[in-house]
């Protein structure tokens, strides 16, 4: 009777570990960009899944993390260019290719006004 008992409950929380697994399961927003990022640092072509689903947990904590300190820090309840350069700004590894970023972001902005302007003649 013990044993039926105990089987059941073995049972129930199975089921309750698989819903919460399947209701929490996310969206893989940057598998295909992590695999190939790996592999240009040296992974295998077809890195393990587990690895690529470990570096991409942790890329999305990171990016929570400093969204909800630039909340806290900004005064108009916005994500701003200028608050993420505060936050980056001990840290000269990530300020140094935000900053080079953002000003590769401004030249593709001119280069493609360029074109659409000669595209419009």
């Amino acid at each position: 009777m013990a044993d039926d008992i105990e089987d059941q409950f073995d049972d129930d929380n199975h089921e309750a570990e698989t819903e919460t697994y399947s209701s929490d399961r996310k969206k893989h927003y940057f598998i295909r960009e992590l695999k190939m990022m790996m592999y240009g640092f040296g992974d295998e072509e077809n890195p393990y899944q587990e690895s690529v689903e470990l570096l991409e947990d942790l890329v999305i904590h990171f990016v929570q993390d400093m969204t909800i300190k630039i909340m806290e820090l900004s005064k108009q309840n916005k994500v701003q260019i200028e608050d993420l350069m505060y936050l980056l700004r001990k840290d000269p590894r990530k300020y140094a290719r935000a900053k080079d970023l953002l000003i590769m972001n401004e030249e593709l902005k001119k280069a493609r006004k360029a074109f659409d302007e000669a595209a419009k003649y």
